[in-house]
């Protein structure tokens, strides 16, 4: 059996769960208290548990008995106990946080039963020949393409993912960061690609191989579902590195410094309130999320002429013509070479109408006059429509690709590929709202129109049953009144 059918097969479960009313990123979260333990055990690592709360010992209940202990259980993992002084268990740290504050969902004594037996029952012979990382990774990118879980608002697509990382190239010995990790794709896309190019670490030496399991890759995460799924994946890919739970755009944030690479997709919007960042290391005050994790970035990054960053931001970051944002901009070109900005497609996030880039840069040995020209493609213009049933795919970046790791970029001929020098970008008030194409008018097919429609069918019955769970929940409230 394929890890996609696994997949699939741990996704049905969710039908299971829907008359417990537990949403689609519960449910996966809810999978994950679950799948640690199974995980645990077909790993050969269950001696990480107390004995009495291992797999096992959830198989032989059922009933109320199973919900009672279940509960007992993610207290005990999640070190409610600690407090208890005739409490002698023991869990280690890397459990504890995985079931921080952990609370079931599941109301049914039988759903939670038969989530375990049918998790019980499959293919784990497979599963663990084709990777559980792997597995768990598909269930996460199953979670955000359903657009019921709204996870596909900050979930980055696995092909783009990809194609910053292999542009970006970490290096064995290299710290490698994301402040703001979500699940912990990019890092976990990093760790595989300095693997797959050193025969799973067989080709360093003890004390490098050492730092690649367990310091070469951290992160940090705000929200707490979010923080345990990354906690969950990074575990699963035998990655130690730290993940810190909190905002990087606070005072925590001030300790993430000296990086080779940074991968990340920061948060859209403003902070809450108008607030602005609270930490008194950023020159630029500013409320943008984006201006303010760009700030973080650059400033994160070791000041050798070697270290270098992908970023996915959204267009405002490219001309907001508020000092903020213009002071930001220039900042990011002295102390940075900013060489690449690529203009991504529309419709490869599900927050509608979000326009995207990854701009490439690399810090600096000083402070200055880093950026001599930016090069901008433009995967945007006259391009096909991407949706849920159209995706982005790598094969879409392969001219891209082409563009970017030429030896001579002025010799490549591709009309999405731009240049402007930093003095024309001076002359245009240094935005880098450029390099975009004119666009052509073309025919839409049947197909595409097809495509489109069923799309914008999809999200009128998403809205629909948004507003009839909202109606619904305004009765009972009245009734209860």
């Amino acid at each position: 059996m394929k890890t996609s059918e696994i997949v699939q097969k741990l996704w049905n479960l969710c039908n299971v769960l829907r008359d417990d009313g537990i949403s689609y990123q519960d449910y996966v979260t809810e999978l994950t208290y679950i799948l640690f333990l199974k995980m645990s055990k077909e790993t050969g690592t269950e001696s990480k548990i107390p004995a009495d709360y291992r797999w096992d010992n959830l198989l032989e209940k059922s009933g109320l008995d199973l919900q009672k202990f279940y509960n007992k259980l993610l207290s005990v993992l999640g070190g409610k106990d600690d407090e208890n002084e005739n409490s002698k268990v023991i869990v280690p740290q890397d459990v504890k946080e995985i079931y921080k504050g952990a609370v079931s969902q599941i109301k049914e004594p039988k759903n939670l039963e038969k989530i375990i037996k049918d998790i019980d029952d499959l293919d784990w012979f497979s599963a663990k020949d084709e990777g559980l990382g792997d597995l768990y990774e598909g269930l996460l990118e199953k979670n955000a393409n359903e657009k019921k879980s709204g996870a596909g608002q900050y979930f980055t697509p696995r092909p783009l993912i990809n194609v910053m990382t292999e542009l970006v190239k970490p290096q064995p010995g290299e710290r490698c960061n994301d402040p703001a990790c979500g699940t912990f794709g990019f890092m976990i896309a990093a760790h595989q690609y300095v693997k797959e190019h050193t025969d799973d670490f067989m080709d360093l030496d003890s004390d490098t191989a050492k730092f690649e399991e367990n310091e070469a890759f951290s992160g940090c995460e705000l929200v707490e579902g979010t923080h345990r799924l990354a906690l969950m994946n990074s575990l699963l890919h035998d990655i130690n590195g730290k993940i810190y739970r909190g905002d990087t755009l606070s005072p925590l944030g001030e300790i993430f410094k000296n990086y080779d690479v940074v991968l990340t997709n920061p948060p859209f919007g403003t902070k809450k309130g108008g607030e602005r960042a609270s930490r008194s290391d950023l020159l630029y005050s500013t409320s943008n999320k984006q201006l303010n994790f760009l700030q973080h970035i650059y400033r994160s990054l070791k000041a050798n002429g070697k270290a270098r960053a992908a970023v996915v931001l959204p267009d405002n970051v490219l001309f907001s013509d508020k000092d903020e944002g213009t002071n930001i901009r220039t900042d990011l070109m002295d102390k940075c070479n900013v060489h690449t900005i690529l203009r991504l497609p529309s419709g490869i996030f599900y927050a509608k109408g979000i326009q995207t880039n990854v701009i490439f840069f690399t810090r600096g040995a000083s402070d200055k006059d880093n950026t001599k020209e930016v090069w901008f493609y433009d995967m945007r213009s006259n391009m096909r429509t991407f949706g849920v049933r159209t995706p982005l795919t790598e094969d879409d970046f392969s001219d891209f690709i082409k563009a970017y790791t030429a030896e001579d970029r002025y010799a490549v001929e591709d009309p999405r590929l731009s240049v402007f020098t930093r003095d024309e970008i001076e002359k245009k008030g240094n935005t880098l709202d450029l390099g975009l194409i004119k666009e052509e008018k073309r025919e839409v097919s049947l197909s595409e129109l097809v495509t489109q429609s069923e799309d914008l069918l999809s999200e009128f019955k998403d809205v629909m049953s948004s507003l009839e769970t909202i109606v619904s929940e305004l009765k009972e409230l009245d009734d209860n009144d």
